[in-house]
């Protein structure tokens, strides 16, 4: 194994100028070519139409990263799997080509390949989930689909460059510079020995132009030029040292430090404790600094966002939640003057009322042993402890609902654009003072038996002066739970979007998303979208990005008991030109759970196959049928 410094596997990468730095408006001095791609993206937005970025079905297919920059064709046992799996995608990340908007690549968690390899006339998860690339050369109206180079089983000659350790990665976050390179990071979860650990490490893959910055910009971020760790976890059980919650960014301002690549995470522990850690490159991703703590100053604390201000300033936010020494749940921001290389101690933007979904567990086993359907997890809940997810067997709960986890996150974006002010531009959800309700259950979104409606606020934070403006919601409305926002911001225009439950029918904040009286589920949830052009002191009217709304409670994840939604949307945007991604079940197959002995009707079943013999069940043996076709769209967004 390399050292994480190493940069042999590397081919030299030529010095590059930096724009000229403060010269004003320097950015909207471009080329006739990159006012006709953005008159193109523009014009798209009029037409825009949903697209499907994980193409795992039979007609789509994924194609090999290594094929798409050289041409030369490659396959394997993992992407053959990829383009027929119908599988689970979830967490999407998105990012437009600032060089060329028509560019866009998106990642995901990618299960694609979790039954590849399996012998013939049976099923075995023994395959690995991945980062999903999906790359589209015109402005997202379609998208190629692939996997990061380096997964288990790929040859291609891109795979010896991927100095990484780890059966399966997630939580994928991407960026550009200013000169064709792309960047994606990413944490490992699985030990590839098989064993039941917590590698934890982070790493970041590197893609640029295969002809280098002076090439046709519609090749940017194509060819792969490897990946390597930036943080170690403890390669031990999961009660361990782990890392998690990525983020990533790249300095596009032209200034003194144009090029450098920044990436945090949250670093859990086996103490219950969680952290803030920072790393830089300087050298377009080849090394990375040692992991710098930011959060020594506040604890249980996650979900990092990395901005960068026109005039270079580093910003990380993240969300911190309640502790017993009386720390408020809110957000933190910690700030850099030079280039990330050191941060001030954390200060605290807001507080808010957290809220998410909590149930009491009430596990039972799954009717007679049944084979695994997925990899192995180290999380089960115990009984009577506190529950963030509900289903059926080890994952039911008290109330009887079935949900998905989600808690209060915080999103953050700058302007690189923009020399005049030092804004950092904030969204989050969390619950909506004075809609506090008595669940009736064990059921709660701010605590067992207490609900709330959720909803999206906005701030503005200027780092200059040290203060924010006053928490606003961006959409006010009397139905329906708003969460997992996302924001982008660039040449003076800010995008955002997020989930919402308004057309619910089944709405109420005593109840999970997309729940009735009884327990049954149904299509809940659909994404909106807005704009500001004055930095968020107004918001245009919310467009429904969604054209049906989609069913987030299919039991999908361990073993087919529980639903999982991912913790994140993702919107990218060069000026007025933006692209949305989110998770959908549009394809998802309802179903029966043959081991539930007086059958379901919930709703929240999908399709699979099963057969009872000699005391046991087997796996589910139709994966590619639909039950677990969990995907990834995305469409133009205001």
């Amino acid at each position: 194994m390399k050292p994480v410094h190493d940069t042999s596997h590397f081919a030299p990468i030529p010095n590059i100028p930096a724009c000229p730095p403060g010269i004003a408006g320097w950015y909207s001095i471009v080329p006739m070519r990159t006012l006709l791609i953005y008159s193109l993206v523009a014009a798209s937005v009029a037409t825009a139409a949903e697209v499907r970025l994980s193409n795992d079905f039979s007609g789509g297919g994924y194609t090999s990263v290594y094929t798409l920059a050289t041409g030369i064709a490659y396959t394997d046992a993992v992407l053959t799997e990829c383009s027929i799996a119908r599988g689970r995608q979830n967490e999407p990340s998105v990012a437009m080509n600032p060089r060329n908007p028509l560019v866009l690549v998106g990642s995901s968690n990618d299960y694609c390949g979790t039954y590849a390899g399996s012998p013939a006339g049976t099923f075995v998860p023994a395959g690995p989930i991945w980062l999903g690339y999906y790359r589209s050369e015109n402005g997202g109206t379609s998208f190629v689909s692939s996997l990061v180079p380096g997964y288990p089983g790929d040859t291609s000659s891109y795979a010896q460059l991927a100095t990484i350790r780890t059966a399966s990665s997630g939580d994928p976050v991407v960026t550009w510079d200013n000169h064709g390179r792309l960047f994606m990071g990413s944490e490992s979860s699985e030990d590839p020995s098989g064993s039941k650990k917590g590698w934890g490490d982070e790493w970041v893959a590197s893609f640029d132009n295969p002809l280098g910055e002076s090439g046709d910009t519609i090749n940017d971020g194509k060819r792969f030029r490897g990946s390597v760790i930036v943080a170690r976890g403890s390669s031990a059980p999961v009660t361990g040292k782990f890392n998690d919650k990525t983020s990533i960014q790249a300095d596009r301002t032209g200034g003194a430090c144009d090029g450098y690549v920044y990436f945090a995470w949250s670093r859990f522990t086996g103490a219950g404790t969680s952290n803030i850690y920072f790393t830089r490159s300087t050298d377009h991703g080849q090394t990375f600094s040692s992991p710098a703590l930011l959060t020594s100053n506040v604890g249980n604390v996650q979900d990092p966002e990395i901005t960068v201000t026109g005039n270079g300033h580093v910003y990380v936010s993240f969300d911190q939640g309640a502790t017993n020494s009386g720390q408020s749940s809110g957000v933190g921001l910690a700030k850099s003057v030079n280039c990330g290389k050191t941060f001030a101690k954390p200060v605290f933007v807001t507080s808010y009322i957290d809220a998410g979904a909590v149930d009491v567990a009430t596990p039972s086993p799954v009717p007679a042993p049944s084979a695994p359907d997925d990899p192995p997890s180290a999380d089960d809940e115990a009984s009577g402890s506190s529950a963030r997810d509900c289903g059926d067997f080890d994952s039911a709960c008290q109330s009887g609902y079935t949900f998905f986890r989600r808690d209060s996150s915080t999103r953050s974006a700058a302007d690189q654009k923009d020399t005049l002010h030092e804004f950092v531009y904030l969204t989050f959800d969390a619950a909506k003072p004075g809609t506090q309700v008595e669940t009736g259950t064990t059921y709660g979104s701010i605590s067992s038996g207490k609900g709330a409606q959720s909803a999206v606020y906005f701030i503005r934070y200027d780092g200059a002066a040290g203060t924010a403006t006053t928490p606003q919601l961006i959409d006010n409305q009397n139905q329906g739970h708003q969460f997992f926002s996302a924001i982008s911001a660039d040449d003076g225009v800010l995008h955002a979007l997020w989930w919402d439950s308004r057309n619910d029918t089944a709405y109420s904040p005593k109840r999970p998303i997309g729940n009735d009286a009884s327990g049954n589920v149904t299509a809940a949830l659909d994404v909106y979208a807005t704009t500001s052009s004055n930095g968020g002191s107004t918001w245009t009217t919310p467009v429904r990005v969604t054209a049906a709304s989609t069913n987030p409670n299919f039991e999908q994840f361990s073993d087919r008991t529980v639903p999982f939604a991912g913790d994140y949307l993702w919107v990218t945007s060069v000026g007025q030109s933006a692209f949305g991604a989110w998770t959908d079940w549009r394809n998802t197959v309802s179903g029966t759970d043959q081991r539930e002995s007086t059958g379901s009707a919930e709703g929240a079943d999908v399709k699979q196959c099963r057969t009872f013999s000699s005391g046991t069940w087997t796996s589910d043996q139709c994966p590619h049928e639909g039950g677990i076709d969990q995907d990834i769209y995305g469409s133009v967004t205001p």
